[in-house]
């Protein structure tokens, strides 16, 4: 896959992709973990720019008050995929513990 974006959108879509499936960061967190602890907005606007967001978890990032908005497919679709990630994890838990 070629994706086109600044430097930091980059940064920041690399990041993304080392999310595990069903965990959440804050921006802050994100920009932090970046070495930009100042730059949280910055993070936001990069993971609005990206256009793959089932390929590049975008929908693991939140606010920091744990509040859910901003999504470019909406809300409504991050948290159904938060939920969907958190289900399966639930799932696969349960079946190597058996």
């Amino acid at each position: 896959m070629f994706l086109r974006g600044t430097q930091f959108q980059l940064l920041v879509w690399e990041a993304l992709l080392k999310i595990p499936s069903g965990a959440l960061v804050s921006y802050g967190q994100l920009a932090a973990s970046l070495g930009r602890p100042q730059s949280a907005r910055a993070v936001g606007t990069a993971c609005g720019a990206n256009r793959v967001g089932l390929l590049i978890p975008c929908h693991r990032v939140i606010r920091d008050t744990g509040v859910i908005t901003g999504y470019r497919w909406g809300p409504e679709k991050k948290r159904a995929i938060l939920a969907w990630e958190a289900a399966r994890e639930t799932s696969q838990g349960t079946n190597r513990a058996a």
